[in-house]
């Protein structure tokens, strides 16, 4: 069990189309999840009970290389989709390269786009995109002192 939430595009818009038959709610967010925390966690169980399945994009190698730089990530895209898809809270895990998810936001067109409160209002990749066609965008809270930066920050230190 586990695994076989890590699927493509192609494979995720047809599981989606049935879920969609059936007035199921999609919930979407995406991330690095470089190292997983409780952080992390807690925003994938709030974000999983705003709609009947999450679906999460997960940066690839390359494009974290690209956003966070040459030493990331720590865990290797496989291993990052593996954590994910084994949380219960989890109900898809989808990789992309580009920069950002607005392709991948377009092609699930979901019903709830969540991201960290740390996003502020205007600056969420794909939220008039979701919001105009009647979706909704929820930024959650953080959990103080927590981030993938920190801890490795916190790991260097050592």
């Amino acid at each position: 069990m586990g695994l076989e939430k890590v699927m493509t595009l192609e494979a995720l818009l047809t599981a989606l189309e049935k879920l969609r038959q059936e007035s199921l709610r999609v919930v979407f967010t995406n991330g690095c999840f470089d190292l997983l925390h409780p952080g992390h966690v807690r925003l994938l169980v709030e974000a999983r009970a705003l709609g009947d399945r999450l679906v999460v994009g997960l940066n690839d190698d390359e494009s974290i290389r690209l956003l966070k730089g040459p030493k990331r990530p720590i865990l290797q895209a496989d291993q990052r989709a593996m954590l994910l898809a084994h949380l219960e809270c989890v109900d898809f895990v989808v990789l992309f390269s580009e920069p950002t998810p607005f392709r991948l936001i377009q092609a699930v067109r979901p019903d709830v786009l969540i991201k960290g409160a740390d996003w502020g209002e205007g600056t969420i990749v794909g939220e008039n995109f979701v919001e105009g066609y009647g979706g909704k965008v929820v930024r959650l809270p953080l959990v103080p002192g927590l981030s993938t930066s920190s801890l490795v920050e916190k790991i260097r230190a050592l």
